[in-house]
């Protein structure tokens, strides 16, 4: 997929895998890939061995795939929404677009056949409040848009959801999926259906930028994002392979005659960072500017965002580790920081205990480790409490929220706020990107 591409592509978003059975609603005549015909209603579907099972106001057994195309009605299932996150529940969720149905390894999975600026519309407001202002709602969808697009060209097929250098640090890529193009939640980006699109913005945003992309030396940006950097965006490094990418850079999330004189590297001069909140545009606690951008689901995750303090008991990061790694290092003792990126987000840390050490990296796997499902981020510092021989518990303060590459989303919500367009936005968070392509466009 090139920058000046025309035709608008469809979009395979893995809905649902592994499942036993699904029930699908149909809320309108759906034609199947060979011109059958199902009428509205609901349907659940079963598998039945390597097979598809069929059952509701028509029914058919046997089937290799069910695939029911695109056309002008819509339909519902019952999908979980932060799967994996702490925030995970189940939700009735609408779509628009073809439906298929497919066995995979465990069960059977759903896929949902959409045409690319539909998805966006969906995106945008699943990631951002569908109040955000118009400009901040246009800049993530020039990003979505990117960064699905890029995904697509790259067109990875990994065997296995990490990866590990040659100091035995993981990372885990947002491209680990075969079977379809894009997943529909965090480790993607969120695809939640259509009833969040409610206010006529996001039509608008979405049309504004159609076929926009970011693009960099003539290809498409990877134009990732987090929802806080924590004041400084972090290098892509940090987070994934060890190749320097020009527009994933570190860079203060402010005005830069206001930037920090401060080596986030240094323990000291993070401990300074964390202590004294800088003029950064993600420093935001008003309520009212926090509630027009975000979620009703992501305010209700976390009262913090720019700073935030996490208890973790000593028992607790013991079970963590063996469940996780594999590994019993006994009572943790404490913690040692091997190694912290420009934003302070640490991406080797050591777990000593009173039966080993564990070494953890880069910053999602001291995420994933020290949590039931994602710390918020890896830029912390740790206070032992208790005895110093044998701490009961540890607690964290830290910043931000996700891994703080490319674009701080509620950094860039109070730049729209404060009245930055869109291109300013975009040219602060990937510097040396430029908005370009018509992919889908007239000239």
């Amino acid at each position: 997929m090139s920058a000046t591409e025309t035709a608008e592509p469809i979009i395979a978003v893995g809905l649902l895998e592994n499942e036993a059975g699904v029930r699908i609603t149909l809320h309108d005549v759906f034609e199947d890939a060979n011109g059958g015909s199902w009428p509205a209603g609901t349907y659940e579907a079963l598998r039945s061995g390597e097979s598809i099972d069929i059952r509701g106001p028509r029914s058919v057994s046997s089937l290799p795939i069910w695939r029911l195309m695109p056309g002008a009605s819509t339909f519902a299932l019952i999908s979980r929404v932060g799967r994996q996150f702490h925030w995970a529940e189940d939700e009735l969720q609408q779509f628009a677009g073809g439906v298929r149905v497919e066995c995979d390894e465990d069960g059977l999975r759903v896929i949902n056949d959409v045409p690319l600026e539909t998805y966006l519309s969906c995106v945008v407001c699943s990631e951002m409040a569908a109040d955000c202002p118009l400009e901040l709602i246009k800049a993530h969808s020039v990003i979505s848009r990117s960064w699905l697009l890029a995904q697509r060209a790259q067109n990875q097929t990994q065997s296995k959801p990490w990866q590990e250098n040659a100091q035995g640090l993981r990372w885990y890529d947002q491209s680990a999926h075969s079977a379809f193009d894009v997943c529909a939640e965090d480790h993607c980006q969120r695809y939640h259906g259509l009833d969040r699109i409610s206010t006529n913005t996001v039509r608008e945003a979405i049309a504004q930028t159609r076929g926009e992309v970011l693009t960099h030396d003539g290809k498409i940006c990877d134009a990732r994002y987090s929802k806080s950097c924590g004041g400084v965006v972090e290098d892509a490094r940090a987070a994934w392979s060890d190749d320097k990418v020009p527009y994933l850079v570190t860079l203060f999330d402010g005005p830069q005659e206001l930037s920090p004189t401060l080596d986030l590297t240094r323990e000291e001069d993070f401990v300074r960072f964390l202590n004294e909140p800088c003029a950064a545009y993600c420093n935001c606690d008003s309520d009212n500017v926090l509630d027009l951008i975000l979620p009703e689901r992501d305010r209700r995750t976390t009262p913090a965002f720019f700073r935030w303090t996490a208890r973790l008991a000593a028992t607790q990061i013991r079970a963590w580790i063996r469940e996780k790694r594999d590994l019993d290092i006994g009572r943790p003792l404490r913690f040692e920081p091997l190694m912290r990126a420009a934003s302070g987000r640490l991406v080797s840390l050591r777990i000593v205990g009173g039966d080993g050490s564990i070494v953890l990296g880069k910053e999602l796997e001291i995420r994933r480790v020290l949590s039931d499902s994602h710390l918020l981020s890896s830029a912390f510092i740790v206070e032992a409490e208790g005895r110093a021989e044998a701490p009961e518990a540890f607690v964290l303060h830290g910043a931000g929220w996700g891994h703080g590459v490319g674009l701080c989303q509620i950094g860039a919500a109070v730049m729209a706020v404060e009245g930055q367009d869109h291109r300013a936005i975009l040219q602060h968070y990937y510097p040396g990107a430029h908005c370009t392509g018509n992919y889908a466009r007239n000239p």
